[in-house]
């Protein structure tokens, strides 16, 4: 707005036109009309605000409500179930203990049993003198037999370990389970007292701690815990009976492997009796037999040997002829069919003899091998008869006292 310029005293007040008056009047209805408009959408704007706050609260706490009785539906569903499983891993505890003692009773009484005869048996054998001092099917049939009886009572060692073991898992679930309907009844008392909980109740508060909130723990999470707690009972229950059904036929199983190795045993001693009686009629028959081959390749030898000095010559005669060639002159030193061929026949002289060295070396190896089996033979013979006191009197006599019984 222009201002009318006057000379004034620099005191007296600034003074405005009429125009400049009722533009600002203007200018002050304008604003003051708007800020009415503007004040009745805000009251508008707040009215309504306040009706859908109030509407989103009720339904909001409606919807937590419902939320916490199905959550208190789903925690006593999860109670059952795992009150359930949990009876039924105490008495499944209760039956293994029971087996437990059985096989407590059944090793104390394997371990009464033949043992101490079958390692007088391998005893006596060792005294065996010479070829006969092998590892034979009697022998074999001993140390399984030893064997069997050691399983049998390694076996059911391991079943009572066994049967330790899936009684320690079954009580370890079994605090798990407990564990898991603790927490369950923990949630159920929280959750049911947060569904009695009103808006105008005393003693209400704002929770200002929110590190529970950042837990990774989803409701996936919780239902897959409870049901893991019951799969693995239930796993372990059912571990628990197939072991009682193994058990319950391991007794007899243990007796009758016992009683068959006996058996087995008990006919390879008859079989290598016989064995030896026929053996030693085989062993003279075959020490004649070895003399002639001692013979045989002594003079195979004697005839190599011969074979091997007659190429000395041979060889000697060729290097000659090459040494002496080398002393051709000058463009006489050629390399000539001569010198090829003498080369050759060097060569080839060579491996003929490096052969019949290596059958020499073979034949005097067999006839050192053959030398040793007449001796061996002839130990054998002599041994026989102690052989066959051994077996016959000595080992199956004492063997008539071995007998298991089933407990």
């Amino acid at each position: 707005m222009a201002k009318i310029e006057t000379h004034r005293s620099p005191f007296l007040p600034t003074k405005f036109t009429l125009e400049e008056w009722q533009l600002d009047n203007q200018f002050r209805y304008r604003c003051s009309e708007a800020q009415r408009k503007s004040s009745d959408r805000l009251l508008a704007e707040a009215t309504l605000a306040c009706e859908s706050a109030k509407e989103i609260v009720r339904t909001n706490k409606e919807e937590t409500d419902h939320r916490l009785l199905e959550k208190l539906d789903d925690i006593e569903f999860c109670k059952e179930e795992l009150l359930r499983i949990r009876k039924d891993t105490v008495l499944e505890i209760d039956a293994l203990s029971v087996y437990k003692q059985r096989i407590t009773d059944t090793l104390r009484s394997v371990k009464r049993n033949a043992l101490a005869i079958c390692e007088k048996c391998l005893i006596i054998r060792e005294c065996r003198l010479g070829i006969d001092l092998v590892h034979d099917d009697v022998e074999r049939n001993l140390l399984k037999e030893r064997e069997v009886i050691q399983e049998a009572e390694n076996l059911l060692s391991r079943i009572l370990e066994e049967t330790c073991e899936q009684i320690r898992k079954l009580k370890a679930t079994l605090y798990y389970i407990d564990h898991d309907l603790e927490n369950k009844e923990s949630n159920l008392h929280i959750d049911r007292r947060n569904v009695t909980l009103k808006e105008n109740d005393f003693n209400l508060s704002i929770y200002h701690d929110t590190s529970c909130f950042d837990k990774s723990i989803t409701l996936n999470d919780w239902e897959l815990h409870t049901n893991s707690n019951v799969i693995n009972a239930n796993k372990e229950m059912n571990n628990a009976k197939r072991l009682r059904s193994h058990i319950d036929t391991i007794i007899k199983q243990t007796i009758n492997e016992l009683n068959e190795q006996k058996s087995i045993t008990n006919e390879a001693f008859r079989q290598r009796i016989e064995q030896t009686r026929e053996a030693k009629t085989k062993l003279e028959l075959e020490h004649s037999e070895i003399m002639k081959q001692v013979t045989t390749m002594s003079n195979n030898i004697i005839h190599i040997k011969k074979s091997i000095a007659d190429k000395e010559g041979y060889m000697a005669l060729a290097h000659t002829r090459l040494g002496h060639r080398c002393q051709r002159p000058e463009m006489e030193l050629t390399q000539d069919l001569v010198e090829v061929n003498l080369v050759k026949e060097i060569h080839e002289l060579r491996n003929v003899v490096a052969n019949l060295q290596q059958m020499l070396y073979e034949a005097e190896a067999s006839l050192r091998y053959l030398l040793k089996t007449q001796i061996q033979l002839e130990e054998d013979i002599n041994v026989k008869t102690k052989t066959l006191k051994i077996d016959e009197v000595d080992c199956m006599t004492l063997r008539q006292n071995v007998d298991y019984y089933a407990y």
